[in-house]
């Protein structure tokens, strides 16, 4: 009799602790879906409309004075500029470079734009899905880059040159101050080997040095199945003050850019892209800074999409002491090995145009507001065996550059 009864005990105390257990892994789990659920309903503003896009996306227009940016304690009192005052002088003819029409680019549009249009006085935003948000490794991660995704190119700390996993085949300029960039930048959609690596070619203004102050303003396109749920190539734009850690983000997921645009939407799929000895397509950005007011005024194509307050930052409250044009990729080593993720077209700059991806009339804006291409530029990649990038100068392209490659090499 004893003994059942100690074993009862024992049953007993056992059930009791797979409860306690079960019931703490209910709560972390209620918990961190009452989380999720709160960041959602922070980023996905009440909106007037919602277009379906054909690739899943939702796009709700949101009045344009309820958008994430006023969220930031900087912006409460905030008032909208609804226009730049002024563009850039010199600003490279796009008309003329259309001379060959073997290097003539295609028009090129958003996806959502087949199932309507947001009205006047709205602004498109991506809805945010559950999903989403669960992706990242915390709903705080959400929507940022990870520290160390700037490519150094003169350092000689390895670590840094590595950039923690992140690779780059880059254009640069630095040792002056500059107030603004442009480039012409041809679309692909670069094959990912793993969810958690992207592809992407983009344009960076950077200030501060690489420590933990570093300031960076960035648009161009990318594939990033982490951030996205697909392999679909996106618009994005990202900014920080201080190096990823704390501030910043990937296009609204976070208070801050000031969106004046009723038609683009940051992160939506761009459509149609490149294909190799086929069709191209480019998109232009042009990113500068109006010196009177205080703001960096972003382009998309002939769209003004609206622009970084300089309150966000510190020093790019002033200008930028270095530009970068190129392609980023994130190399995991899976399996121990270099990623097969492409980079740009996934070929070699020397197969050239429509096999090779490129960037051509690169541009920076002096003190002057004027827009030329520079005089003095450098390149950088760690690996060219991988990814690598090769310059030239013309007439119809200004500066340029073919850059990308397919990674490890079956």
């Amino acid at each position: 009799m004893g003994k059942r009864r100690r074993a009862l005990a024992v049953i007993v105390c056992l059930w009791s602790l797979i409860s306690l257990s079960g019931a703490a892994r209910l709560s972390s789990g209620s918990k961190q879906t009452l989380e999720v659920r709160k960041h959602l309903r922070r980023l996905n503003k009440p909106a007037v409309k919602s277009i379906k896009s054909p690739d899943g996306d939702v796009i709700d227009c949101v009045p344009i004075s309820d958008q994430p940016a006023f969220d930031h304690p900087y912006l409460k009192d905030h008032k909208i500029q609804m226009r730049p005052k002024y563009h850039p002088e010199g600003l490279f003819d796009e008309d003329k470079v259309a001379t060959s029409a073997k290097e003539r680019a295609n028009p090129i549009n958003q996806l959502w734009h087949v199932n309507g249009k947001c009205p006047e006085n709205t602004i498109p935003v991506r809805r945010t899905k559950e999903d989403d948000v669960l992706r990242a490794s915390s709903v705080k991660r959400y929507g940022r880059k990870k520290s160390r995704s700037i490519p150094q190119p003169r350092s000689a700390d390895p670590n840094l040159i590595n950039e923690s996993g992140h690779e780059h085949a880059i254009v640069y300029v630095q040792g002056d101050s500059f107030y603004g960039a442009q480039a012409t930048i041809n679309v692909w959609q670069p094959k990912i080997q793993q969810s958690n690596e992207f592809s992407l070619s983009q344009l960076w203004l950077l200030g501060g040095s690489f420590g933990e102050d570093l300031n960076s303003i960035e648009a161009g396109w990318q594939v990033f199945p982490y951030l996205y749920g697909d392999n679909n190539t996106r618009l994005f734009t990202y900014w920080t003050r201080d190096a990823y850690r704390t501030t910043g983000c990937y296009n609204l997921l976070c208070s801050g850019f000031v969106q004046i645009n009723s038609e683009i939407a940051m992160g939506a799929t761009i459509s149609p892209v490149s294909a190799y000895q086929n069709s191209q397509y480019n998109i232009s950005i042009l990113i500068w800074k109006n010196q009177n007011e205080g703001r960096w005024w972003l382009k998309f194509n002939n769209y003004v999409l609206g622009y970084w307050p300089s309150s966000l930052f510190s020093y790019l409250a002033n200008s930028a002491s270095m530009i970068e044009w190129g392609g980023e990729v994130v190399n995991s080593e899976p399996e121990g090995q270099h990623t097969s993720t492409q980079m740009g077209s996934g070929h070699f700059a020397e197969e050239g145009f429509g096999k090779a991806s490129y960037f051509r009339n690169i541009q920076v804006v002096n003190s002057s507001n004027y827009l030329n291409a520079p005089k003095v530029i450098g390149t950088f990649t760690k690996q060219s065996n991988c990814y690598d990038i090769q310059t030239g100068e013309n007439g119809d392209w200004g500066r340029y550059f073919y850059y990308g490659g397919p990674g490890k090499k079956p």
